[in-house]
């Protein structure tokens, strides 16, 4: 049997190396969510409601910022963490919605 490869399949692949831009910047970025958090918190003249929603956007950006840059989940082979993490992100929010239910009842 003979092989009908081109010469470009024979190439070496060649990866392309992260430097260390994109940590920093994702630093930068986890300094400045968590002083949002902070500052939201201790200036006591906004109202509680919208305290509230800048917490959770922080946290929820702050989430996605460690998960791939940190924890490199936007790379391939991680189907398994993703699925674990997505499955008990459905587990707490699961026991939150009935937790609420059943003090409103």
């Amino acid at each position: 049997m003979s092989s009908n490869h081109s010469a470009e399949e024979k190439r070496p692949v060649r990866h392309k190396l992260e430097g260390p831009q994109k940590a920093i910047v994702s630093f930068i970025l986890s300094v400045l969510l968590t002083l949002i958090a902070f500052a939201t918190v201790a200036s006591g003249e906004i109202n509680t409601d919208f305290i509230y929603i800048i917490l959770i956007g922080c946290a929820i950006l702050q989430v996605f910022v460690q998960m791939a840059v940190w924890m490199h989940m936007k790379d391939r082979g991680h189907a398994y963490a993703t699925v674990a993490i997505l499955f008990g992100v459905f587990i707490v929010f699961t026991c939150v919605i009935m937790a609420e239910y059943w003090a409103w009842w």
